[in-house]
């Protein structure tokens, strides 16, 4: 089953996401806002996909307070998870803010909050794991 880990730091939001891809899609969600645990879920490849939100406000990696650009970054320079898709969910959506934040962080999609169109939402994540091949599947 293909699961999802969205890292989020509004549990309302955790929830109404989690609501729709469990529901809309069929798909297996994980939650959290904890960096290492992040990290160890990507490294050890239980998750498929990452919903990765802009803003976190009590994410700390090694020490050091990070958002979920510098997460990503972080997730696209190891070997190990290089390849694991990270979509990048923010508030921040002004003019240029997609491309500003795609190009920072490296990530494979920016979605901006609030979703509306769940059918959009959830299309957009299918699609890009679908797009994205497995490291298994790259050796063949």
């Amino acid at each position: 089953m293909t699961t999802v880990l969205i890292v989020e730091d509004d549990p309302i939001n955790l929830r109404v996401f989690s609501k729709i891809l469990t529901k809309r899609a069929g798909l297996q969600v994980k939650g959290t806002e904890d960096v290492e645990e992040v990290m160890k879920m990507a490294q050890e490849g239980e998750v498929d996909i990452i919903l990765m939100d802009v803003s976190l406000s009590h994410s700390f990696y090694k020490g050091e307070s990070v958002d979920g650009i510098k997460i990503t970054q972080y997730l696209k320079s190891d070997p190990k998870t290089a390849n694991l898709p990270v979509i990048l969910v923010t508030a921040h959506a002004m003019e240029g803010d997609r491309e500003h934040f795609l190009e920072k962080s490296g990530a494979d999609g920016y979605i901006p909050k609030p979703v509306v169109d769940h059918e959009q939402f959830v299309n957009q994540i299918l699609t890009t794991i679908d797009n994205h091949p497995k490291e298994k599947d790259e050796l063949i």
